[in-house]
């Protein structure tokens, strides 16, 4: 049976802080896009990270929001942000997330949780111009492998209503690593189906221009193909 999920949905923005990452400051200004009544939860690993102060002077974002601590770990820190909040549509964005155009961002993950309820959502990737410009190649894999694949990636703002979220038992906490990976098999195993919202979303391109372009692209290949057949049979990562 659906789940109903209108275009008036309270919808909860959960962002993992990672310890020392300042990153986070510089997404705060586009998410003034958020329709009223919207929840916004920063959750840090450490309590220094945690800045009230900044949350609070960041005048035109939704009343409703703070900072939340959970244990190291992104899974941890999104399951723990989820709980964290009352929203009927779940939206997980990383620190280093930015939008060409945030209210084109927000209303197209609104309109596709409206006319797709059950489904877990995504939006198209882009890279940041921090690293080299043969990431534009990596966007079209990016698109490639959500499309065509039915792998999208956390860089890509996955988004799902709660209900989904809690039935595919959030997060897996027990993965170091690729837990946005393992969410989207277990969607995949369980029926749910996989929607592009019709808006982009851009992240940092900067570990490839510190690790080289070429070095970085061919690990992320391998690492997606072993957890891919590791995910698909519901196996651990790693096991």
């Amino acid at each position: 049976m659906g789940h109903t999920v209108g275009m008036d949905v309270r919808i909860a923005v959960v962002i993992p802080v990672g310890p020392g990452d300042a990153a986070w400051r510089g997404l705060l200004p586009q998410l003034h896009a958020l329709p009223p009544g919207a929840q916004l939860r920063l959750v840090a690993s450490q309590p220094e990270d945690a800045s009230p102060a900044a949350l609070a002077a960041a005048a035109g974002l939704p009343d409703d929001r703070a900072w939340v601590h959970g244990s190291r770990g992104r899974a941890r820190q999104m399951n723990a942000g989820a709980s964290a909040t009352r929203g009927d549509l779940l939206w997980f964005l990383h620190a280093d997330t930015r939008f060409d155009d945030p209210a084109r961002a927000v209303a197209a993950v609104l309109a596709s949780a409206a006319a797709h309820p059950d489904a877990l959502g995504y939006l198209d990737l882009r890279f940041a111009d921090d690293g080299p410009a043969a990431t534009a190649i990596n966007a079209a894999g990016a698109w490639i492998r959500s499309r065509w694949l039915r792998m999208p990636f956390g860089d890509q703002g996955l988004f799902l209503a709660r209900a989904t979220f809690e039935r595919l038992g959030g997060f897996d906490e027990s993965l170091p690593a690729a837990e946005d990976h393992a969410l989207v098999w277990a969607a995949r195993r369980a029926g749910v189906p996989l929607r592009a919202a019709g808006a982009s979303i851009t992240t940092s391109a900067r570990r490839y221009a510190e690790h080289g372009w070429a070095r970085t692209t061919w690990r992320h290949l391998r690492l997606t193909a072993a957890q891919a057949w590791r995910f698909s049979r519901g196996r651990e990562y790693g096991s």
